[in-house]
C-alpha cells in the first residue's frame, strides 16, 4: 500500500455519509462507494517529504501520468472546501510535471530513481522510468487537473515555472509528431512479446502522412496504435490546448504561450475534422477511432480513456451532438469488435484484455455520458452486480461470469465508478 500516512479528510468521511443518506434504500451501492471512495485515498497516495503526491495506481507499484491524474479526479470536486485536499492534488500536478521533464515520452515512473521496470525495452530508458510507451494522453491529464484543480479550488500556485516549461515542452513534442515521420527521435521496441507491446518498422510505428493531428505510439490502454492518429487522444488535446490558452492568458499573463497553444489546437481540430470524421453507410457520419492520413481507418472503440464514448466527458463535445451519437451507436453495437453482450452485463472491452471481458470503466463512462435515465440506471445496476463480492470494481470481468476478472485492485475503475455515482446522485456534478 503507497499511503504512510494513512490520512483522514474531513471532506471524504463527510462525502461518504452524504452518499449513505442518499442512497439509504441502495445500501450495495453506497457501500461500494465507501470502499471505492476512501480505498484510494489509503492505498494508492504517499506525500512527499518535497510537497509531491506519488500515487500508484493499484497493483502496479508505478505511477502513470493518465492514472493518477484520473485516480484524484472525484477528489477534486471537494478540493474548494478541504485545502489539505487540494495540496495533495497540488503535490500530485508538481510530480506529474517533473516527470514530464525528465522524458515527456514516458507514461508511468519509478518513486525514486531505482531502476524499476521495464528497463530491457529498446527506447531510451532511464531508472525514473517505469515504461515508455508514448502516449498523446499521458501529456493532457497533468493539464487537465492542474486547469480542474484551479476551477474546482480557485488555486493558481501550481502554474509555476515547473507548470511553464513542462507545457512548452509538452507543445514542442506535440509539434514535432505532427511530423512524426521526418522529425521524430521516438522509437520503441519490447522484445518477445505480444504484437500489442511493441511498435512496427524497427520502433517508429506504421507508415503515417501529415494531417495536422499529432501522433500517438500508443493508446491509453498502454496497448500499440494501429494507426498513428489516435482520434479520441486528438480530441483531448484539443481540450486541454484551449485550457491552457486560458491560464495563458488569464494566469501567467504570456500571450506568447496562449498564442502557441491556440494556433496548435486549431491545426490539431482541423486535422481531426478532415481526417477522423467520415461517412458510414449505417450510422451516417461518425468519429473513427484512428486513422493514418494515408486513407486508412480504424472503427472501433476501447474501454480506456480518452475514448470515443468519453467524449462529452472530456470536454470536447456535448452528448447530443449528431456525430457523437452516430458514433455511440457504431461503438455500443457488435460492429465495435470491442463491444461484448453477455449474461451479465453488455459494454465496451479492450484488446488489452482477454476476449469478451467488459470493463467497469466503460460502464461507468456510459453512465456518465448519458442523458437517459434508464440507461444510467441500468449502468449502476450492472456496476453492482459484476463486483464479484468484493464490494469494488475491477478491470475486466468476462461478460458471462463476473466472478472471472482482472486486476482486483484498480484505483482508476474505482474512482470513476465513484465519480459516476456522485453525478448521478447530485451529490457534486462534473465540471
Amino acid at each position: 500500500m503507497a499511503s504512510e500516512q494513512q490520512e483522514s479528510y474531513a471532506s471524504i468521511e463527510a462525502t461518504i455519509e452524504l452518499v449513505h443518506s442518499k442512497l439509504q434504500g441502495r445500501p450495495k451501492l453506497a457501500q461500494m462507494f465507501e470502499n471505492c471512495f476512501r480505498n484510494t485515498i489509503h492505498t494508492t497516495i504517499k506525500r512527499k517529504e518535497d510537497g509531491t503526491t506519488f500515487v500508484i495506481t493499484g497493483d502496479i507499484p508505478a505511477m502513470w501520468l493518465r492514472d493518477s491524474a484520473a485516480q484524484v479526479r472525484p477528489y477534486l470536486l471537494l478540493s474548494g472546501e478541504d485545502s489539505d485536499l487540494a495540496d495533495m492534488i497540488e503535490g500530485l500536478v508538481q510530480r506529474q510535471f517533473r516527470y514530464i521533464l525528465l522524458d515527456p515520452y514516458a507514461n508511468a515512473f519509478n518513486e525514486e530513481a531505482n531502476g524499476q521496470g521495464h528497463q530491457d525495452d529498446l527506447t531510451e530508458m532511464n531508472p525514473w522510468l517505469w515504461e515508455r510507451k508514448y502516449e498523446v494522453d499521458s501529456l493532457c491529464y497533468p493539464i487537465q487537473l492542474s486547469y480542474l484543480l484551479w476551477k474546482t479550488s480557485g488555486r493558481t500556485s501550481q502554474f509555476n515555472e515547473t507548470f511553464r516549461q513542462a507545457v512548452q515542452t509538452i507543445l514542442k513534442l506535440w509539434k514535432t509528431e505532427q511530423h512524426h515521420e521526418v522529425r521524430s527521435p521516438y522509437s520503441f521496441q519490447r522484445l518477445n512479446v505480444s504484437l500489442t507491446d511493441t511498435l512496427v518498422r524497427d520502433g517508429k510505428g506504421s507508415l503515417t502522412g501529415y494531417t495536422g493531428m499529432t501522433w500517438s505510439g500508443f493508446r491509453p490502454s498502454d496497448d500499440c496504435c494501429q494507426y498513428g492518429y489516435l482520434i479520441p487522444s486528438n480530441m483531448f488535446a484539443v481540450v486541454v490546448l484551449r485550457y491552457l490558452e486560458e491560464i495563458a492568458g488569464q494566469v501567467l499573463s504570456d500571450a506568447k504561450l496562449a498564442g502557441e497553444a491556440k494556433e496548435l489546437a486549431e491545426e490539431i481540430e482541423q486535422g481531426i475534422q478532415r481526417y477522423g470524421v467520415m461517412e458510414h453507410p449505417k450510422y451516417g457520419k461518425i468519429y473513427a477511432y484512428e486513422t493514418d492520413g494515408l486513407g486508412n481507418y480504424n472503427l472501433m472503440d476501447d474501454a480506456n480513456v480518452p475514448s470515443l464514448l468519453s467524449l462529452p466527458y472530456l470536454g470536447y463535445t456535448t452528448p447530443d451532438d449528431p456525430i457523437y451519437q452516430n458514433t455511440r451507436r457504431l461503438i455500443l453495437s457488435e460492429e465495435n469488435p470491442y463491444y461484448f453482450s453477455g449474461k451479465a452485463a453488455s459494454g465496451i472491452g479492450s484488446p488489452h484484455t482477454p476476449d469478451k471481458y467488459i470493463w467497469h470503466i466503460a460502464l461507468s463512462m456510459r453512465g456518465l455520458t448519458s442523458n437517459d435515465p434508464a440507461e444510467r440506471e441500468q449502468m449502476l445496476k450492472w456496476l453492482q452486480e459484476t463486483d464479484a463480492g468484493t464490494g469494488m470494481t475491477h478491470e475486466s470481468f468476462l461478460m458471462d461470469d463476473p466472478t472471472q476478472y482482472t486486476r482486483p485492485w484498480f484505483s482508476w475503475s474505482n474512482m470513476l465508478f465513484s465519480e459516476f455515482i456522485m453525478d448521478h446522485f447530485g451529490i457534486a456534478k462534473r465540471k
